[in-house]
């Protein structure tokens, strides 16, 4: 019965790769112009979820952790996208919503961090979003 099972769960993992999530990396239609200090943390924390700039790691190519990966950052691209940035720098509450979300520590994702731990800010970084978004 142990066979079987371990069998079964090999053979979904197989058949599961067959269903692929879409990656993909949108043309930049408007790329962020703010500092440069405040773009390369943007960049580092923020560019694989929120730009068009995604880079695909290895387990974004393996189900189901690419289901998870894609969605992801289908989401952080539909609620801001530093590729779109023109219009949205346009928006008064943007620039105040990306310094709310870093300091209370909820952007970067924490389950983004368990892998890629370069990408965490720290209190120096989140005083220069501060400071940029007007606080």
């Amino acid at each position: 019965m142990k066979r079987i099972i371990i069998a079964l769960v090999v053979l979904l993992l197989i058949v599961m790769q067959f269903i692929p999530a879409k990656r993909t990396n949108p043309a930049v239609v408007y790329d962020f112009d703010g500092p440069a200090e405040v773009k390369a943390i943007l960049k580092r924390s923020c560019y694989d979820c929120h730009s068009n700039e995604t880079a695909w790691p290895w387990y974004s190519r393996v189900a189901p952790f690419s289901w998870f990966v894609v969605h992801h950052v289908d989401e952080g691209r539909a609620h801001l996208n530093f590729s779109n940035w023109e219009p949205l720098s346009t928006i008064p509450f943007v620039r105040e919503e990306i310094h709310e979300e870093t300091a209370e520590g909820k952007m970067p994702l924490k389950s983004y961090l368990l892998i890629h731990r370069k990408a965490g800010l720290s209190e120096a970084d989140k005083a220069i979003l501060r400071d940029w978004a007007g606080e």
